[in-house]
């Protein structure tokens, strides 16, 4: 069966550019190759027929034999001596197309081994602080020691010496990946030489012996807004780990602790703060000072007969909301403390005012005997 013309298997114009015949040739092989169309001979006799046109029709002095002689010109003796016979094994074309089909699984289309083994995002830091509550409601600034690596001064965090630079790696040509050829298909491996990075060091730094990073004690300030609530995350950008072979630094988290407080129990925004009252006071009713986050002292009124448990809510007096101008609210929690260790005369006192008490002095009590009596007259 007589081969078909190069071009027309590419579908493109004798006069086309390069750039015509490339990017012809990387949309028919993606269409065609066996990892998309699997079992498909058709389509496996396409990719071959493809990478064969591809394979003389890409370099200049192939292309330019193949226009003179034709098909003939892949025998050899023709012009400029052929084209020496096809490459069997597919391995310029499969270099050309490898990123464009694996690449959109990875997300590396467009972006070479080179660019991404060079360089490499440091190490995101994590790092703990215990703050008050008078601190949350009000926001600080606190110093904070971190001990990380960071990029060499002596290097910039190249790694190398002053006065020399990085070398391509001669193993993988400065890729980072070392492909080999195993059949049909091409395998990339990170090159064993450099460790994947595409560059070796011939005379390295003295203070980062060759990895373009020290360790160092550093002491950042961090701005603690106001409302921050235990586990808050603050992050601060670039000040985690530095990158390797001068790439980004990592980023630096901030995890707040609020300190439980004598006074107050948190709930979001809200405040709950439990005030013991004597008997007396909330009997007869009464003025009570209870405290405030901001450490400002607060007045509420409790009225005559005021119940155990009982709650009265501060609107706005809580906790600011994060990243807002709203308030929380305080709420207080009446707790009715009875009296223990009376004497004889506060005995007799308190059994006069049991003489002299109605059924409308305790109307709950009172309401819980009746219906008891009638459980038990049943």
């Amino acid at each position: 069966m007589a081969k078909r013309d190069y071009y027309d298997v590419l579908g493109v114009q004798k006069n086309a550019s390069d750039q015509d015949i490339k990017k012809a040739f990387r949309n028919l092989a993606k269409e065609n190759h066996p990892d998309i169309n699997p079992g498909n001979k058709e389509a496996e006799t396409r990719f071959k027929e493809i990478n064969e046109a591809y394979e003389t029709l890409k370099d200049p002095q192939n292309r330019s034999s193949y226009d003179q002689f034709g098909h003939a010109a892949s025998q050899g003796g023709m012009g400029g001596g052929g084209f020496g016979g096809f490459n069997t094994n597919f391995s310029g074309s499969m270099s050309d197309i490898f990123e464009d089909i694996f690449g959109e699984f990875t997300g590396r289309r467009g972006q070479s081994s080179s660019q991404a083994q060079r360089q490499t995002r440091g190490s995101d830091l994590k790092a703990e602080m215990e703050i008050d509550l008078k601190d949350a409601y009000f926001g600080t600034t606190r110093d904070l020691n971190i001990n990380s690596n960071i990029s060499c001064d002596g290097c910039n965090g190249s790694g190398a010496a002053e006065g020399s630079e990085r070398a391509s790696c001669g193993q993988c040509g400065g890729s980072g990946k070392v492909r080999t050829q195993q059949g049909f298909f091409t395998l990339e491996r990170t090159c064993a030489s450099c460790s994947g990075r595409g560059s070796i060091i011939k005379n390295p730094c003295n203070p980062c012996r060759g990895t373009g990073r020290v360790r160092k004690n550093r002491k950042l300030s961090v701005n603690i807004p106001q409302g921050v609530d235990d586990g808050t995350r603050i992050r601060l950008g670039g000040e985690g780990e530095a990158g390797e072979n001068g790439g980004p630094s990592g980023d630096l988290y901030v995890f707040i602790s609020v300190l439980p407080n004598e006074f107050f129990k948190r709930q979001d925004a809200d405040l709950l703060c439990e005030i013991p009252v004597d008997f007396i006071l909330a009997a007869l009713g009464g003025d009570i000072d209870v405290p405030s986050p901001d450490g400002k002292k607060l007045r509420i009124s409790v009225p005559e007969g005021c119940q155990n448990e009982r709650q009265f809510r501060l609107k706005g007096k809580g906790m600011p909301v994060l990243q807002s101008r709203r308030y929380g609210d305080l709420f207080v929690e009446i707790h009715v403390e009875i009296p223990k260790d009376l004497n004889k005369k506060q005995i007799n006192l308190l059994k006069e005012f049991e003489r002299e008490a109605s059924k409308n002095n305790s109307p709950e009590s009172n309401d819980y005997i009746s219906r008891l009596k009638k459980i038990f007259k049943n």
